[in-house]
């Protein structure tokens, strides 16, 4: 019977411990992405270019595309897939040029456009568990990653990575991994900060789309 409870009270032991450093690990996962995302907020501006990647080694299909979006407050500029979006901080004008058309929402819209440019800053605050990851040296910089499990089970995520460039706390990678075999990679090529922009940069002009079909919610 001793020797079974030694078992035990090493088997307790030991899941403390681990707790305990799941608890740490969590911990300074959070504090690390609350200073990436408070430094990324103090900027005036900001302007990114970025790869976005989705690969399924199943269904063997894999597509690369570059894109940048520019972000002031809640106001921002996206150009992806071909496609831009402009948030004035009251509406969503999604411009399709190969179309001719142009979608208008209220407030800051429910496009499918998988990137919403503000959303990269503050996503991970609610819905995640936190884990401390790999740390890798990319060109000469710090990368630390952060694993960000979903707690809901119904979910297509299994979970993310976010890499983080430690020496000057901006995002560098955010990799998804899905259940269906999908996974996606968001890599921030180039970034720029507190840079001069004209007062009208986010403001959607309708003379310069004369022949394009306007579509708005009421």
């Amino acid at each position: 019977m001793k020797v079974k409870l030694n078992y035990f009270l090493i088997f307790v032991a030991l899941l403390m411990i681990s707790c305990v450093a799941y608890s740490q690990g969590s911990e300074k996962s959070r504090i690390l992405l609350d200073k990436v995302s408070k430094n990324l907020l103090n900027k005036e501006n900001m302007n990114f270019e970025f790869v976005y990647k989705l690969d399924n080694s199943e269904e063997k299909i894999t597509q690369e595309i570059e894109g940048n979006a520019q972000i002031s407050g809640q106001k921002y500029k996206l150009n992806f897939m071909d496609i831009q979006q402009i948030y004035d901080g009251y509406k969503t004008y999604t411009i399709i040029p190969e179309n001719e058309e142009i979608n208008i929402e209220t407030g800051d819209g429910n496009s499918d456009l998988m990137i919403k440019p503000t959303n990269l800053i503050t996503f991970y605050t609610s819905g995640y568990k936190y884990e401390w990851d790999i740390e890798q040296i990319v060109k000469g910089k710090t990368i630390q990653y952060v694993k960000l499990m979903p707690i809901e089970e119904n979910t297509d995520v299994k979970y993310l990575l976010i890499g983080v460039d430690i020496d000057n706390l901006n995002l560098y990678k955010i990799i998804e991994i899905g259940k269906n075999g999908t996974n996606t990679t968001l890599t921030i090529k180039s970034h720029m900060f507190n840079f001069s922009l004209p007062n009208n940069y986010f403001e959607f002009d309708p003379v310069l789309y004369k022949d394009y079909f306007i579509n708005e919610d009421s």
